[in-house]
């Protein structure tokens, strides 16, 4: 009897970049381990926290090996330790950073995968981000729930970036193609406040976009010391981070 052979999973490797965040590090974990439909490989960085991430994350990495677990010996800062996890360490076909103190929905990054896997030429998939503080917020999914997604191709999605000139991505729900973060490099250390927003409008520069509709890929916790609370102080200053991610990516296709 002829049997036909199993299609290896694409696999995803989430950075999990951690400073002073150790009392959320494990459930964001196990938010990642629980994925099914793809090879998942998680990649904890402690950019030198000061209360007990070094010793939970070598704990999680010991009780799985999907698991692997770096300290920096100072700190080095956001941008540098995103870029390490990116650059310097990934290597799968699809990548996620991942705040430790965020959560993936059940089967996000199985549906990015497939996405992604059907149309090369989409290098980036996101969708719907709720806010959340504590975890009995969350509402009640599973991975088998209907979804749809549109996609856009690169230029369009940009142009409608261009024409309201907000940022509409939180960051956690995001599942890049390896090859063209890797390819793209990392995050400009210039725009410590915006640089997520530049790296969203380069990624269309060369690819297409796609957005997965009617279920969550992703929870952002806003506490706080969550980004939201502290990246920009006044309306003010946000519309100055944005202009400058706009500036640099469009200086960058000048030159």
């Amino acid at each position: 009897m002829f049997v036909a052979a199993r299609r290896p999973l694409s696999t995803v490797d989430v950075v999990v970049p951690c400073y002073n965040y150790g009392h959320y590090l494990t459930t964001c974990v196990r938010s990642v381990l629980s994925q099914q439909g793809v090879e998942v490989r998680l990649l904890i960085i402690d950019d030198c926290s000061s209360d007990g991430t070094a010793e939970i994350g070598r704990q999680l990495a010991a009780a799985d090996h999907r698991v692997e677990f770096r300290r920096h010996e100072t700190n080095r800062g956001h941008i540098a330790t995103y870029n390490e996890g990116l650059i310097g360490w990934s290597t799968g076909k699809y990548v996620v950073l991942l705040s430790a103190d965020d959560l993936l929905a059940p089967g996000a990054l199985s549906r990015a995968a497939n996405i992604m896997d059907t149309d090369s030429s989409i290098g980036l998939v996101y969708g719907p981000a709720p806010y959340f503080e504590k975890e009995t917020e969350l509402p009640r999914i599973t991975a088998a729930c209907e979804w749809r997604y549109t996609r856009w191709p690169g230029a369009e999605w940009l142009e409608r970036r261009c024409r309201h000139g907000n940022n509409v991505i939180s960051s956690p729900e995001v599942v890049v193609r390896g090859t063209v973060q890797r390819d793209l490099g990392g995050y400009r250390p210039e725009l410590p406040h915006a640089g997520d927003l530049e790296m969203w409008l380069r990624i269309a520069g060369v690819s297409n976009i796609a957005y997965v509709r009617r279920i969550p890929q992703a929870f952002y916790r806003v506490h706080a010391a969550s980004m939201l609370r502290t990246k920009y102080r006044s309306t003010l200053a946000d519309l100055q981070q944005r202009k400058a991610a706009f500036d640099s990516f469009f200086h960058s296709q000048r030159t």
